[in-house]
């Protein structure tokens, strides 16, 4: 899929693989244009780091010497890592602001239901009459 306009990447999670890392920021960069990509990463990450980064390296790009200089992992390792990558918690990158105003507005809507079956359950007593 090619998705016009793209000029940035942002990964939330680290790929497991370099193959995957340029997949993922390459679509910034078609038809020969250029972009930016930002990638997150935590010290469980750190084992994935070193492979991404040669790729960065060779495309011209700063790399970190901390993150050259991480050591590199076997075979067994990225096997693993590729058939079960780390589990991680959900991410939400909506402002906590307007999920506490849609859960106000979820509260005020189940109490106004609330209501309404109360009254449906109790009609008041009085009962219109009719005119013969």
């Amino acid at each position: 899929i090619d998705f016009k306009g793209v000029n940035m990447v942002i990964n939330y999670d680290l790929p497991t693989s370099a193959v995957e890392y340029i997949h993922r920021i390459g679509r910034t960069g078609r038809a020969g244009h250029t972009g930016k990509a930002v990638t997150f990463f935590t010290e469980d990450d750190k084992p994935l780091l070193r492979s991404i980064a040669s790729v960065i390296q060779r495309a011209g790009c700063p790399v970190p010497d901390y993150i050259k200089h991480l050591p590199r992992l076997q075979s067994k390792q990225k096997k693993k890592f590729i058939k079960k990558p780390l589990t991680r918690e959900s991410i939400c990158t909506t402002p906590q602001c307007f999920l506490k105003k849609a859960k106000r507005k979820m509260k005020a809507t189940a109490e106004k239901v609330k209501e309404k079956k109360k009254e449906d359950k109790n009609p008041s007593k009085l009962q219109p009459v009719s005119k013969s």
